[in-house]
């Protein structure tokens, strides 16, 4: 059991715990990104319904079914980052094509996100009708693989990237529904159709309220033969009543050498010298997020210059942590390349899309707003009055900027732009009130 999650610890535990029949109905997993926590999660689903012994390499319908991530009693929900461990799945299936074991890889990681779109989880709703020629287009790809001219696999495989980004960005949001929770309670209480269901819930802590208080009525009366388990890489944004009802296993941070072990063990990358699995993984998007740090500056730079400019022909006197966010920002823009700040808000937002390839990773555009808020809380990290005010400004706009992307779905495009001219309305207001007040 577990073969497949290596340098953790916990997962010692959780064997004793199976072993024992003492698994608690409801579980957390929680520890950083790539940890292993959802191939725990996978691999206790097959361990549980498995009709043998259990055995890593056990040839039962019900592990073959669960190793293809097509089990009726296995139910898949949460925003994750597919489309990076995709593409990676991808390029070790390309190095080696007649090995089953990196067919099977890249299969699995679309499987991962094709599971998001169970039609328990998206009955009656209308955007489903939208997806549906994607995952069917996915589906049948993945079922015509074998059957693909070795000549023409590098463009079949593009293909399925392709649809399977476009997936993503469309129908997979920041923030879990109350819907899905809902729909998902409706499921865990069916009977199962082998020995036991496995409810995963991945980022547990990205839900909106009424899922949270869903979710608490499933952990507080939880099916007889349904396991629960959720997974968070933030422990402390998770409310305390949840954390109360489930059974805790913390996933460490494993060194380089495992690390290292584990990309070569999974995605078979010869290569002697390896990052972590995050940035492994990240590696192979067409954007990579050690881009999006610098177009990140390139925005707060942009912003807090074009504000000042303003604010200089209103004749208002300009506030020291406004001058330093561009002092701070601005550089870091130029040393990768990017050029000297925009004032003009549409030539900034043209130039930010064209750089993260206009953010075709829905996951890409959160990411950049987490690196802006970075940006921010560095160059504006005293007490002063004017930085404490500023922070408060971009934290507040960025909030309002990740939910109309991650739960409205707006475009990322149109976001950016009422981002900008919202941020430079507050700096600007914020310096001199009365200018504002006289555009009004």
């Amino acid at each position: 059991m577990f073969e497949n999650v290596l340098g953790q610890p916990v997962i010692g535990l959780l064997s004793s715990d199976i072993s024992g029949g003492i698994l608690a109905p409801s579980m957390l997993f929680s520890g950083p990104v790539a940890s292993g926590k959802g191939s725990a999660a996978l691999e206790l689903g097959r361990v549980l319904s498995c009709e043998q012994s259990g055995a890593w390499n056990c040839s039962c319908p019900a592990c073959a079914r669960h190793r293809r991530l097509m089990h009726p009693d296995l139910l898949l929900l949460g925003p994750r980052n597919f489309s990076a461990e995709i593409a990676a799945s991808s390029a070790a299936f390309l190095r080696d094509p007649p090995v089953p074991a990196t067919r099977f890889l890249f299969i699995r990681s679309v499987r991962k996100l094709l599971a998001r779109f169970s039609p328990v989880l998206w009955e009656d709703d209308p955007k489903i009708t939208k997806l549906n020629p994607l995952i069917q287009s996915l589906d049948e790809d993945l079922d015509e693989l074998d059957a693909v001219d070795p000549e023409a696999l590098t463009k079949t495989v593009d293909s399925i990237l392709k649809t399977g980004f476009k997936l993503e960005a469309e129908g997979i949001g920041d923030l879990i529904p109350v819907a899905q929770i809902r729909r998902a309670a409706w499921w865990s209480r069916l009977a199962p159709q082998g020995k036991r269901k496995l409810l995963v819930i991945e980022n547990a802590d990205h839900m909106q309220d009424g899922a949270r208080n869903s979710l608490l009525k499933i952990l507080e009366e939880p099916p007889e033969r349904v396991t629960i388990v959720l997974s968070t890489a933030h422990y402390e944004a998770l409310l305390p009543t949840i954390l109360s009802r489930v059974r805790p296993y913390r996933f460490i941070a494993r060194d380089k050498t495992v690390e290292t072990n584990v990309i070569r063990k999974i995605f078979r990358d010869p290569r002697e010298e390896m990052d972590s699995i995050s940035v492994y993984l990240d590696s192979f998007l067409p954007v990579s997020g050690e881009t999006l740090y610098p177009l990140g500056a390139l925005f707060v730079a942009s912003i807090a210059m074009g504000s000042v400019i303003t604010l200089k022909r209103s004749g208002a006197p300009l506030d020291d942590p406004l001058v330093s966010l561009g002092k701070y920002t601005a550089p870091i823009a130029e040393a990768a390349g990017l050029g000297r700040p925009l004032e003009d808000i549409k030539s900034l937002v043209s130039k930010v899309l064209g750089g993260a390839d206009n953010f075709e990773l829905r996951s890409r555009f959160s990411q950049f707003l987490q690196s802006i808020l970075t940006l921010i809380g560095e160059s504006l990290n005293s007490q002063d009055p004017g930085a404490i005010a500023y922070r408060d400004i971009w934290r507040a706009a960025v909030r309002e900027a990740e939910t109309a992307v991650g739960t409205y779905n707006l475009s990322p495009a149109l976001v950016l732009d009422r981002l900008a001219s919202e941020l430079k309305r507050g700096m600007v207001s914020y310096g001199s009130p009365l200018l504002i007040k006289g555009t009004e």
